[in-house]
């Protein structure tokens, strides 16, 4: 089973998410927030990463820069999820190493594409 971490700072929202990716068969774990999140990088590497952009303090493009500094870190696949829906931020996600970006609330079928694109389904 793969392994997902879901970096929110609204628990609603990524113990929500969690149960979705749960549904595709993946283990899926919170992060309320960047600060949690880095914590469980550094005690476990998931096979995928589903973070929010706008979060208070350091945002969801600092976690980021943060996962691709890191070596043990730097191919794990992230898909932002965001309620931003602005061309820019999509693109500068992509510039930024992310494989997709969903709009919030995300689609079942916005999540299977975004395991898709990471060959995790």
């Amino acid at each position: 089973m793969h392994t997902a971490l879901v970096i929110d700072d609204n628990r609603h929202t990524a113990d929500g998410l969690c149960q979705l990716l749960s549904l595709l068969d993946l283990d899926a774990h919170p992060a309320y927030g960047p600060r949690a999140a880095i914590m469980a990088l550094s005690e476990q590497v998931p096979d995928i990463v589903f973070m929010d952009i706008n979060m208070p303090g350091v945002d969801g493009f600092e976690v980021m820069a943060y996962l691709r500094r890191e070596p043990r870190l730097l191919k794990v696949p992230v898909v932002v999820v965001t309620a931003d829906d602005q061309k820019t931020t999509a693109q500068r996600a992509q510039r930024e190493g992310a494989i997709a970006t969903i709009i919030k609330p995300a689609s079942f079928e916005a999540l299977e594409d975004a395991l898709r694109a990471a060959k995790l389904l």
